[in-house]
């Protein structure tokens, strides 16, 4: 069975467009309950940025990244609750690409699109390398070869069903606040009746060790990009709108406890290591919760962690899979991306999607087996930059949403931005000052290259799709007007 034709619609200038998708028309099915997205968006604002990389922002920033972490929590939360109107006025599987479709164009449509699915595809790049990294803790083998091997069963895994994927994510996010939730109970444990070895357990560590900004206001504010990519994956709540049970309630109740989570993994858990142990104990390189459990003296720390890391990769596999093949449907529904990749399998997965974009990741482990950092380095470099590009495409969207409910012409939803627009600018212009940072440090620099090199790369793209697919969609070729077959 094909999904049927979307029916034509009249804009107000009276040209005949495609009806908006909805999720009906998307053709997914309801393979996610409640419980099953909760742990998604947990699991998604969770990651290695928190486990790994926050050891060397510490050792920038000292007490004053939990002040980081927080302004950028609040960022994170308007980018949601305006995600999150938007998905109540109008729930769809590639939320971010529709809704710039919609409200900005059919060229920025095309970008977010293209754009988030190489987020997530270069990020699955680096995480799976890293897998390979923690399984060699244990065992002798070639990280390339595990990198493979993980690929291989997460990508068989998200083939089978979504609501297999949705019970890995589950596994996979039980697992991290777990971790996080045990790090935060012992760690109260010895600040208030002195459990374990800790050298000088107190609140004071917070403020008595340098103060607050003891390397400055200037260094604490340059952390502000560590923080922000920390939380990348939060965003994916979005991509299931498609295949949630009852999205609009599930998806507003996942956003709504989005503080919770930020103040009880994020800002919890870091008040909570540099009070067991000053803030000149964490380095770069080393994860701050293996140096707290050391600290305290449980047995086996660095292995308990690298479980908990090994977890956290493949977790954000799991939903770098997932992801790009929706948003690759998605594409492919608006005439933007071969037909092929929006066909759906006989269990509402989107096969082609996905085999194409585990075959993307494929090469990302041959150049990484090859060892060429540098250029692994610029690959991945795309995220950095990507995810900005569709965080700014959200609050943007919300904006002129707003506007057009404001004018009449669109159905006002019932979840709202609190305080928007002043909100929106707020978290725009911290997107903004990410980006003048990204100007002073060499990775930044990187990351503004490749993202000038990608905005050509997609600029062409479009300009070639729009050349050669509207001769060849008359004919129902590369880009046909039916699309979304089931095989």
């Amino acid at each position: 069975m094909t999904i049927p034709d979307l029916q034509n619609q009249t804009n107000r200038n009276g040209n005949s467009q495609p009806a908006l998708p909805t999720t009906e028309s998307e053709g997914y099915a309801r393979g996610l309950n409640p419980r099953t997205i909760q742990m998604i968006a947990i699991g998604g604002a969770i990651g290695t940025g928190l486990f790994y990389g926050a050891g060397g922002a510490i050792a920038q920033a000292g007490p004053a990244l939990i002040l980081t972490y927080l302004v950028a929590g609040l960022a994170i939360f308007v980018i949601m609750r305006a995600l999150g109107e938007l998905l109540t006025y109008r729930p769809v599987s590639g939320s971010f690409a529709e809704y710039a479709h919609e409200f900005l164009g059919r060229f920025t449509g095309f970008a977010t699109g293209w754009t988030y699915w190489a987020v997530w595809v270069t990020t699955c790049m680096a995480e799976i390398t890293v897998a390979g990294k923690y399984i060699e803790y244990w065992f002798d083998i070639k990280p390339w070869i595990t990198a493979l091997v993980v690929l291989t069963v997460l990508f068989g895994a998200n083939l089978i069903s979504v609501r297999l994927f949705g019970e890995a994510e589950f596994w996979f996010s039980a697992v991290k606040i777990t971790a996080i939730v045990g790090m935060i109970l012992i760690g109260i444990g010895v600040l208030t009746i002195g459990f374990g070895h800790a050298a000088h357990p107190s609140v004071a560590n917070l403020w008595a060790d340098g103060g607050v900004f003891p390397h400055g206001f200037g260094q604490s504010l340059m952390t502000l990009q560590i923080v922000l990519f920390a939380y990348v994956g939060v965003e994916l709540v979005g991509v299931t709108a498609g295949e949630a049970r009852d999205p609009k309630k599930t998806l507003r109740k996942a956003i709504n406890t989005l503080p919770f989570r930020i103040g009880l993994f994020y800002i919890g858990s870091l008040l909570v290591i540099l009070s067991v142990a000053s803030w000149r104990n964490f380095h770069s390189g080393k994860s701050p919760f293996v140096e707290v459990f050391e600290q305290i003296g449980i047995p086996g720390a660095a292995g308990i962690i690298n479980f908990v890391l090994l977890t956290a990769a493949l977790s954000s596999c799991n939903s770098g899979i997932y992801s790009t093949g929706r948003m690759l449907r998605s594409l492919s529904l608006r005439r933007e991306a071969p037909a092929a990749v929006g066909t759906l399998s006989s269990r509402s997965v989107p096969f082609a999607g996905i085999c194409l974009s585990a075959g993307v990741m494929v090469v990302g482990v041959i150049v990484n087996a090859i060892s060429p950092d540098k250029a692994f380095a610029y690959i991945t470099s795309v995220s950095t930059i990507g995810i900005i590009f569709v965080w700014g495409v959200i609050l943007v969207c919300h904006m002129i949403y707003r506007a057009r409910v404001k004018a009449g012409v669109l159905p006002a939803s019932d979840y709202r931005l609190p305080a928007a627009p002043v909100t929106t600018w707020l978290a725009l212009g911290l997107l903004g000052l990410v980006v003048f940072l990204l100007f002073f440090t060499d990775s930044g620099r990187i990351a503004l290259m490749v993202g000038a090199v990608w905005a050509v790369v997609v600029t062409v793209g479009y300009l070639m799709m729009t050349r050669l697919g509207s001769e060849d969609r008359k004919q129902g070729g590369f880009f046909p007007r039916r699309q979304g077959v089931r095989v």
